[in-house]
């Protein structure tokens, strides 16, 4: 299935564990670092660098980019390392996420809840994966180097669906 990002509260609902999906659009890029800044931004009621509502992040620290590319390898983080800090992003409106390997109970419960939905990448492909990223742009933390959020244009992306709105995951 293909789907054009941003994702859509319809478009989420369609998606069912297991379906392979090609994405072509907009995504944001966070890891570790990224989500706890904008967690404590959220705690102490700051206003957040980026709008979440209907974004999809990427779990992804992209390698420098060599002369002829616009990045370098970007292969999915393991995402259960942002479990403990997800919902509160869920809360401002993300709708989806990419990375790799199960999540917790608690998040695959917070994807039902909140109507979202968590995808899989291909670990260990990144320079495969990076093929589809034709643009990048940093929006914030660029402190954070590889690690800042970025905005990225990827087209084609393969992912799975591993939990679908519906709280269906792969790894249950």
């Amino acid at each position: 299935m293909k789907v054009s990002l941003p994702l859509t509260k319809d478009t989420v609902r369609e998606l069912k564990s297991g379906q392979i999906v090609y994405l072509t659009g907009p995504v944001l890029t966070a890891r570790d670092a990224a989500h706890q800044r904008l967690v404590a931004s959220i705690a102490s009621g700051e206003e957040l660098p980026i709008d979440l509502t209907d974004q999809t992040i990427y779990y992804v620290g992209p390698c420098p980019a060599p002369d002829d590319h616009v990045i370098g390898a970007a292969g999915p983080t393991t995402a259960a390392r942002m479990d403990k800090l997800t919902i509160p992003l869920l809360e401002k409106g993300l709708l989806g996420m990419i990375g790799k390997g199960p999540r917790s109970t608690e998040i695959a419960e917070a994807v039902r809840k909140y109507r979202c939905v968590y995808f899989i990448a291909c670990g260990g492909a990144g320079a495969l994966l990076a093929r589809n990223i034709s643009q990048v742009e940093t929006l914030a933390y660029a402190d954070l180097d590889s690690e800042a959020i970025k905005r990225i244009e990827i087209n084609n992306f393969p992912v799975i669906v591993a939990i679908d709105s519906y709280g269906d995951s792969l790894f249950a």
